[in-house]
């Protein structure tokens, strides 16, 4: 429940609700005698649910802020915490001013001792800060959100989300793009389907959430792995728009190809953040072609899993001079575990960065399995040819 006190004068809920009747248009008039009605029988739970239905009505702007001070705040200790809170979320964007509205559910915050649901508000105030700009404020806010979820045994996925997106909101204003992928990643799983009615997001915030994630899976200078974002439908919003080309270059580096890339490169005009840091992502590209080609090698039963300097080079497009900082990069970024011999140069690689797999890359998987098994069938029959007794059935 919800600890509180309330410091405003008691209204009276009758005159209050008449009063509201009088002012308002006919497509409200319904929702003040609902109001009355599941008042007086203390049906909390169903009264919860009219407001909501109420707040979601366009004509109802001009009075949500007086319906809350005025009725909710006489029985909100009743209501669900989170339900509370939600309503309060929808309240607070009635606010123009700045400081009114971070007052406003800073305030709340005092009366709101239910861990989840002032972590939610904790979450929201952090939201509205970054809003206004006080990124040092907020980033407070957020260690503060994080600490409490920590804590609790379970957490809502609405509540994981309102804390998710404030965190990636705040990477991506700092801009700080590693963090800002994981965050915003995160805050997407925690949201229901995005072609559930209603939609979680907008047409066009899932535009500009696709973008930004796209953006800083090439500028994140710890992101060498583009599957989980690749495989999810967020990035169908690119398609037939401006930025379609931005998932033709994620599937680019993922593959790491560099013919792809350097085809791609005149676009880099339409973000001015590419062309900014070309020589990063040209670098970037050239790594995720030694991951892939590494890759292919472990895949592989017949190749060797050491790559001479030669071969990296005309992998990468990189002089032969070039190969050996670029496997050392790699090593250092624990993206591949192995060795480099200066002597022959050579790298043997043993061991590459799990990854999430496209379908392309699973099909070659199963095929190496399919190898396996059979070359340990062959095992099988030539051992019980040569040993027999080794094999008598139970």
């Amino acid at each position: 429940m919800v600890s509180m006190q309330v410091d405003t004068p008691k209204v009276k809920i009758p005159e209050l609700l008449t009063a509201l009747t009088e002012n308002s248009p006919p497509s409200l008039h319904r929702y003040y005698d609902s109001f009355r009605n599941l008042y007086n029988r203390k049906l909390w739970h169903q009264l919860n649910d009219s407001i909501f239905a109420y707040y979601h009505e366009p004509d109802s702007r001009p009075y949500r802020l007086e319906l809350f001070n005025s009725f909710i705040r006489d029985f909100e200790s009743k209501l669900n915490p989170l339900r509370l809170v939600d309503l309060v979320i929808i309240v607070a964007r009635e606010f123009d001013n700045p400081q009114t509205h971070v007052t406003f559910l800073t305030e709340l915050l005092e009366r709101i001792k239910e861990p989840q649901a002032n972590a939610l508000l904790l979450a929201t105030v952090a939201h509205a800060k970054l809003l206004y700009g006080d990124l040092e404020e907020s980033k407070k806010d957020i260690d503060k959100c994080a600490k409490a979820l920590e804590d609790l045994p379970s957490v809502e996925k609405s509540v994981n989300a309102a804390y998710y997106s404030a965190a990636a909101d705040y990477y991506r204003m700092k801009p700080e793009y590693a963090p800002y992928y994981r965050n915003a990643l995160l805050y997407l799983a925690c949201l229901p389907d995005l072609d559930s009615t209603p939609p979680p997001l907008s047409p066009e915030e899932k535009l500009v959430r696709a973008h930004d994630l796209a953006m800083a899976a090439f500028l994140g200078e710890e992101i060498y792995n583009f599957g989980e974002l690749l495989m999810h439908p967020i990035l169908d919003c690119l398609d037939n728009t401006p930025h379609d080309w931005l998932k033709k270059l994620l599937y680019t580096f993922n593959e790491g190809d560099i013919g792809k890339f350097d085809a791609l490169v005149p676009l880099f005009s339409k973000e001015p953040l590419l062309v900014d840091n070309h020589s990063f992502l040209r670098q970037k590209v050239c790594m995720m072609a030694l991951i892939e080609s590494a890759f292919r090698r472990m895949r592989s039963s017949t190749s060797s899993r050491t790559l001479t300097f030669q071969t990296i080079a005309e992998e990468t497009r990189l002089p032969v001079d070039d190969v050996e900082h670029l496997v050392m990069k790699a090593l250092s970024l624990n993206l591949i575990r192995g060795t480099i011999d200066e002597v022959s140069q050579t790298a043997s690689i043993t061991w590459v960065q799990p990854r999430v797999l496209s379908r392309a890359q699973i099909g070659l998987l199963a095929n190496r399995l399919t190898e396996w098994c059979e070359k340990l069938s062959q095992v099988e029959k030539y051992v019980s040819g040569q040993s027999p007794e080794l094999f008598v059935n139970a």
